[in-house]
């Protein structure tokens, strides 16, 4: 089963009244995966979408994001690097390949994936690489969701901070999910 099948076995029943977050464990992998769904009266999916495909903006637009790097855009995907920074937690890097899926069952549907062999190469001085780093935002008439999963390399970080990237992220993720959901919209909003 794919992250996108995971993710949309544990979306909520629509319409939801409030902000729903939902995580499962996959494979043992020491994050979990989550998804978020937000109710967003007047959500436009076509903004939201171009939002999300627009990665030069993100340093910009989404807190965390200090830079990012097109590696190469076609249609409906773009390959790019990205470096976020965390306020005591420091830096990490990935390299992502962000795909437009369309439409799935109602959904407006864009994911990526972290190209592996990509980011092993990306020099750990300068962040932290991901181990893994699957997501996709989803958006509908009247709803946003988010969801993801990550982690970083064990050889990239002592034993205090692993922990704090992979339990304390999980324990972080339903209110970084929803912060992540309103930062996009109100971006999505001044475009």
């Amino acid at each position: 089963m794919s992250f996108l099948d995971r993710v949309f076995a544990h979306l909520p029943p629509i319409p939801v009244r409030s902000f729903t977050f939902a995580s499962w464990n996959h494979d043992r992998r020491p994050t979990d995966e989550g998804v978020g769904v937000m109710p967003v009266a007047g959500v436009d999916p076509e903004k939201l979408v171009a939002c999300v495909l627009d990665v030069e903006a993100y340093p910009a637009n989404l807190k965390g994001v200090s830079q990012v790097r097109v590696a190469e855009r076609g249609e409906g995907f773009v390959r790019y690097w990205q470096h976020i920074h965390m306020p005591v937690l420091g830096d990490m890097q990935m390299q992502l390949l962000l795909r437009d899926h369309g439409e799935r069952d109602g959904w407006r549907v864009v994911a990526w994936e972290q190209d592996d062999a990509a980011t092993a190469a990306l020099d750990p001085r300068k962040g932290v690489r991901t181990a893994y780093n699957v997501g996709a935002w989803l958006v509908r008439e009247g709803h946003v969701a988010y969801a993801l999963s990550s982690a970083p390399r064990r050889e990239d970080v002592g034993r205090l901070k692993f922990a704090a990237l992979t339990r304390g992220a999980d324990a972080a993720a339903s209110k970084m999910v929803q912060a992540n959901i309103e930062a996009i919209v109100a971006w999505s909003r001044r475009r």
